[in-house]
């Protein structure tokens, strides 16, 4: 029964390298989702429904329930596949995605949803710039900061808008289905998330009834600020299941 992890935006499957090292057990697989360092298939439109549709066929193959968990856009895709597809999750765990009709897009994702400025704003990107937003908004580490837009192609940023684009108002679209999310449930959460404030990591843990809501004193990206905490919390649910 292994743990699979999804990541977000802007990011790859090595976002959970730091989490995984302090991991102990070893069934663990880190996903990369399609056009983010991993090709896109013909005809895949990287629209919201197409990554959850991708995410659950993926899941088939895996052939038993698996320990799901998700941030950022991995945690809304996957609290999706969890609402949808409960016969392929054993436990769910998500943090810094909101999946709320309350919940309005941050300043950049509106900009990436706007069809020219969008555009423009991939087109002119500098990734060296884009690292030093990342330190200065979100205080990820420099060197992490770095090696994660390292990745940021033309695919990726291509993947990015035609996702935010599909996604306008994926709160309202997909917050009534968390009721059906059946699984066991714990929410992992930066406080200091500009993007995302705590209050939405507390309405998801409602939303599907989550054991624990795990408030970490740091900012958005949790898997890289506090990988630590975030293995520690992990490993503390999972062995609770068993």
């Amino acid at each position: 029964m292994p743990a699979i992890l999804i990541h977000g935006v802007p990011d790859t499957h090595r976002v959970w390298d730091g989490v995984r090292q302090h991991l102990t057990r070893t069934d663990v697989e880190a996903w990369d989702l399609p056009g983010f360092g991993a090709p896109v298939p013909s005809g895949f439109g990287s629209t919201k429904e197409e990554y959850v549709t991708w995410l659950i066929e993926r899941l088939e193959e895996v052939g038993e329930p698996v320990d799901l968990v998700g941030h950022d856009w991995g945690c809304i895709l996957t609290a999706r596949v969890a609402s949808l597809r409960p016969d392929l999750v054993r436990s769910w765990a998500g943090g810094n995605g909101p999946v709320s009709a309350q919940y309005e897009w941050h300043p950049l994702a509106k900009i990436w949803q706007d069809l020219v400025e969008g555009d423009r704003y991939m087109n002119e990107l500098e990734p060296m710039s884009l690292a030093q937003d990342l330190v200065a908004g979100f205080d990820v580490p420099t060197d992490l900061a770095e090696e994660m837009v390292s990745h940021v192609d033309a695919p990726m940023k291509d993947s990015i808008l035609k996702l935010y684009r599909s996604a306008l108002t994926v709160g309202a679209e997909w917050e009534p289905a968390l009721a059906n999310v059946a699984a066991p449930a714990l929410v992992f959460w930066g406080v200091l998330d500009p993007a995302v404030p705590i209050e939405f990591g507390e309405r998801l843990g409602q939303a599907i009834h989550a054991s624990q809501i795990v408030r970490l004193d740091c900012n958005h990206w949790t898997v890289l600020q506090t990988p630590d905490e975030v293995a520690v919390a992990l490993e503390k649910y999972w062995n609770q299941l068993n």
